[in-house]
């Protein structure tokens, strides 16, 4: 800690760090013990915490993480769109295909920014909030391949009417950043992807990326 930084909020993020990785809540004894600090140093942490609904105690006493987390979450999507959207449109106008970004929503990817290009004749027509298993689809397959570690082509995930007939899918993850699990990826009415397809997925991937870090 510096002279900058404050030792208790440090101490709440802790709280729901810890709360966010377990999906059985934690004990105030767990808590303590985790942290480091006794055990009223932790009671006034989750008081606080639920006074802004970001912890909750379940009947046995075991802290979770709160609904109002979910309220916080929903406000990062707009910031993450606005950030992608250049790189989105750019990848969209170039490969002739809809560009889109997804999330992670629980155990769905989540389509959270779509980009159509402009100057086909046809194209899918793919939207924001559309939402498919991670183990269908490239945008989903991309993110698996990134949480397994499997990074060796930059994550580049191929498919082929896993969603959607006759349409073709390439996404690759985005990579370093923190807190955000995600890929940015091209869908296209087509047999299979081309060659120059999966490196300018690629490389929109990346730019996204940075623009987030």
């Amino acid at each position: 800690m510096t002279a900058e930084t404050s030792q208790t909020l440090d101490r709440g993020l802790r709280v729901l760090k810890l709360l966010a990785d377990t999906d059985h809540g934690l004990t105030v004894t767990e808590l303590s013990h985790k942290l480091g600090v006794n055990r009223t140093v932790v009671y006034r942490l989750l008081a606080t915490l639920e006074q802004h609904a970001l912890v909750r105690r379940d009947i046995g006493g075991r802290a979770r993480v709160g609904l109002g987390v979910l309220r916080l979450g929903r406000q990062v999507h707009p910031l993450v769109r606005e950030a992608a959207l250049p790189a989105l449109r750019s990848l969209a106008e170039d490969i002739g295909a809809t560009a889109h970004l997804t999330l992670v929503d629980g155990a769905e990817a989540l389509a959270v920014a779509v980009v159509e290009p402009t100057w086909t004749d046809y194209h899918v027509a793919y939207r924001a909030g559309f939402r498919h298993p991670l183990d269908r689809g490239a945008a989903g397959r991309a993110i698996l391949k990134a949480r397994q570690g499997r990074t060796q082509d930059a994550g580049l995930a191929l498919t082929h009417g896993e969603l959607e007939a006759g349409a073709s899918g390439a996404a690759a993850p985005l990579l370093g950043v923190s807190g955000i699990e995600g890929s940015v990826g091209v869908v296209m009415l087509s047999d299979s992807v081309s060659d120059r397809v999966g490196p300018r997925v690629v490389d929109a991937a990346r730019e996204v990326a940075e623009a987030l870090r």
